[in-house]
């Protein structure tokens, strides 16, 4: 018999004004559990996280929590006004017997000293303090509402490193697809109000969901079916037997009434780039480039050609000097030694992470249409402002509402649905994924996966550099960055470590033997683009192996119907000009065909090759 839960809540409903945001929506936490709350932006998460930290109450439902269980609640917002320094706001969350020293250990970790006072901390740097004051009891339960915004990816390994060692349970809301996987085993869905439960970790949440819609659908499609059934008797049926008649006209109206009450899935983004002409083949080659502030060097002797269709991801610790290569990179920042050459005919669009091309008294449809009319033109198409709206899950009463008024998420939005609607052979995207919710991530993924421009960006999100990047510059410390082919996980699997947070860079150091130094840190003459040491496929080569198959089969397929339509005796007679761009079609179909069975043939054998 499995113990009781430590606490739950039970059938919670909570209203805004006159929209229900929560109307029967469950969660219980026993000891040691795991679990994700998941759910689209909007859907009520932070919401309930706050009731069941007691932030907020409840219209109805029950909650329950065992007598002396603790429990520690990260909000996004934290508030350390009232404090004089990071270390006071910490020490002020242990409670009787808790370690002191856990306070000071934290705030190193997530890089803070502990004398930093309150008005002099960003927002970022205030959540890392928030995050080490409910860490440091070590808690019966941790709520933990998106903990890794405004980490760094050391501070993310790192976190991720910390909550597996703690013997709390933890309910965890992120976006972080990575974070989510490897920290959960049990999955909780809050959709349109209702909470729905997979006794799996997140890994599983994506297929399940996508079943648990198919089967809503084949309800709603049985339903109409039943309601078009009732209404056919209405109007044709015998109107005899007065009372079965009545029966009738009732089941036919609680039908539709159950048909009106269902909401179905919330609404997606609809995402599409407008492309401009394709760049020349080489979009960006760097020579040795280097930067300093002050005595502090930031890029020492870089190299770098980047072709067109590359997606080259740039990742490494805050303070790095991430934005700073991707200014150099681009032309926006010129290197105080080396060379930068931009490709012809670039048309670039940047996405920049803080949103400083927002002014914040413009208005929802004044920043998608720069103020000009009520029509965005993307790929090429004019749409209404309103229409394009919706694409980005807005609402046509949100068309007057100012920038300033949205939230981080809708901000962001807007900075995609900008971004996309310009026309453009070169994305440059600085922390795209903030704030965005998982669908809106699938469909980011989506979107620039069809690009047949190229694309660099800087992250955090490893799932999402694993699935866009096909390769990574990774900052090696003191000015030096490399080049590894493939995603974030390929990066790993040949440099043998990712980003260190602070207060494990000593120890590791201290611990790598001179053999693991050189194999940890490549030297650039050796290894310029890393491919050497590679231990499994790039994404992009595995994307490749995964669809030409396909390409293959519709190839073959495409070569019999020219075949067949070239066997016509008569056709040449009837249409030569016809015949022979039949014969062109078909000799291209046939060079296309060889090209894709040699390219996967090469590729399976590297698969093969690399398994061994």
């Amino acid at each position: 018999m499995a113990p009781p839960p430590l606490f739950f809540l039970r059938d919670v409903k909570l209203t805004f004004g006159a929209t229900p945001l929560l109307t029967s929506a469950s969660l219980a936490v026993g000891a040691g559990d795991r679990i994700a709350l998941v759910g689209r932006n909007g859907s009520g998460k932070s919401t309930f996280l706050k009731i069941a930290a007691g932030e907020i109450e409840a219209d109805g439902g029950e909650i329950f929590r065992q007598p002396g269980v603790t429990v520690r609640y990260l909000p996004q917002e934290p508030d350390l006004s009232t404090y004089e320094t990071t270390l006071a706001y910490v020490e002020a969350g242990l409670g009787p017997g808790d370690d002191a020293y856990r306070a000071s250990y934290l705030l190193e970790c997530l890089g803070l000293t502990g004398n930093e006072t309150p008005n002099s901390l960003s927002g970022g740097e205030a959540r890392r303090a928030a995050l080490a004051r409910v860490l440091a009891p070590e808690p019966d339960i941790l709520l933990l509402d998106e903990p890794t915004n405004h980490l760094d990816l050391p501070a993310i390994e790192w976190l991720e490193g910390e909550l597996k060692s703690l013997k709390s349970a933890i309910v965890l809301i992120s976006h972080d697809r990575r974070f989510l996987q490897n920290l959960s085993r049990t999955t909780v869905w809050l959709e349109r109000g209702v909470t729905r439960t997979l006794d799996r970790g997140f890994a599983h949440f994506e297929a399940w969901r996508d079943e648990v819609f198919e089967e809503e659908e084949r309800d709603q499609q049985k339903l109409q079916k039943r309601i078009e059934q009732e209404e056919h008797w209405m109007r044709y049926g015998v109107t005899a037997r007065r009372k079965r008649n009545v029966r009738r006209v009732d089941l036919l109206a609680s039908l539709r009434a159950e048909k009106k009450a269902h909401r179905g899935p919330a609404g997606t983004v609809k995402l599409t780039a407008s492309e401009a002409d394709a760049s020349s083949k080489l979009v960006i080659e760097a020579k040795n480039i280097s930067k300093s502030f002050g005595e502090r060097t930031i890029v020492d002797g870089f190299s770098i050609r980047i072709a067109r269709g590359d997606r080259l991801g740039i990742v490494g610790a805050n303070g790095a000097g991430k934005t700073t290569l991707l200014r150099m990179l681009t032309g926006d920042l010129a290197p105080d030694s080396g060379f930068v050459r931009l490709g012809k005919t670039l048309d670039m669009q940047v996405l920049d992470q803080r949103r400083d091309s927002l002014d914040p008294n413009w208005t929802l449809a004044e920043a998608l249409t720069d103020g000009k009319g009520d029509t965005v033109t993307v790929a090429g198409q004019n749409k209404h402002v309103i229409g394009y709206m919706k694409d980005f899950l807005f609402s046509p009463e949100q068309k007057g509402t100012p920038l300033s008024a949205l939230s981080g998420g809708e901000r962001g939005r807007v900075m995609l649905a900008r971004a996309l609607a310009k026309t453009s052979n070169l994305l440059v995207l600085d922390e795209p994924t903030n704030d965005l919710d998982l669908e809106t991530l699938d469909l980011l993924e989506e979107m620039l996966a069809d690009y047949t421009g190229t694309v660099i960006l800087v992250s955090h999100d490893r799932d999402f550099l694993d699935r866009v990047a096909t390769s990574i510059v990774m900052s090696e410390g003191e000015g030096r960055w490399l080049e590894y082919a493939g995603g974030y996980s390929d990066m790993l699997a040949q440099r043998g470590t990712g980003v260190e947070a602070r207060c494990q860079e000593e120890r590791t150091r201290q611990e790598r033997t001179p053999a693991a130094n050189s194999a940890a840190s490549p030297s650039p003459a050796d290894t310029p683009v890393a491919a050497k040491t590679r231990t499994k496929l790039s994404f992009k080569d595995k994307h490749a192996l995964e669809t030409l198959p396909a390409k293959i089969a519709a190839l073959e397929e495409k070569i019999e119907s020219l075949k067949g339509r070239m066997a016509d005796p008569a056709f040449y007679a009837r249409d030569p000009a016809g015949f022979e761009l039949i014969a062109g079609n078909l000799a291209a179909a046939e060079a296309s065909l060889s090209e894709s069975e040699e390219e996967w043939l090469r590729l399976e054998m590297l698969r093969e090759e690399l398994e061994k």
